[in-house]
């Protein structure tokens, strides 16, 4: 039986297990990416998988905020063509 890891939603701060979450993560090259398998270094944050969720965050940029980055409107509409 594998244990259930929770993780809290960057926008909702909400407590999901990390399958139902989407990962960004800013590696150390400075670069953004949607990371499915969970494992690349770097740092990190959670978005649930539901579409007003990362419109929502999209709007507050709230990845901007958690990466300290200036721009990752591509990785949100890259999140949205992921729920399709």
């Amino acid at each position: 039986m594998q244990k259930v890891i929770y993780r809290i939603c960057a926008y909702s701060r909400k407590k999901n297990d990390r399958q139902s979450m989407f990962r960004v993560v800013k590696t150390p090259n400075h670069e953004i990416h949607i990371d499915s398998t969970y494992v690349l270094q770097g740092r990190g944050a959670y978005l649930s998988k539901d579409k007003e969720v990362i419109m929502s965050a999209k709007k507050r940029h709230i990845l901007e905020k958690h990466l300290k980055v200036v721009d990752c409107q591509n990785i949100y509409d890259q999140l949205i063509d992921l729920l399709k």
